[in-house]
């Protein structure tokens, strides 16, 4: 189910949402905005989760950062 609405976004915004229609990366304006919201919506729920993490067992120490660091630098590679 789909609900038509109008927004007013800025120009560079609406300028971006077409060129990723004409190179094809969307489907339509209406598709890219969608999954952009959805995007946002993902991220706010981790972010959510990161947050009752650090509440119940506190932020990461600088040790495990350097772990998580050295992590991701070997999936990058």
């Amino acid at each position: 189910m789909t609900a038509k609405i109008a927004v007013s976004l800025p120009d560079h915004l609406v300028a971006e949402a077409r060129a990723a229609v004409a190179e094809g990366r969307a489907g339509s304006v209406s598709a890219y905005v969608a999954d952009a919201m959805e995007e946002k919506s993902r991220r706010r729920t981790l972010s959510e989760v990161l947050d009752d993490l650090d509440a119940e067992l506190g932020p990461p120490d600088d040790a495990s950062r350097a772990r998580a660091d050295r992590a991701l630098d070997a999936l990058r590679r």
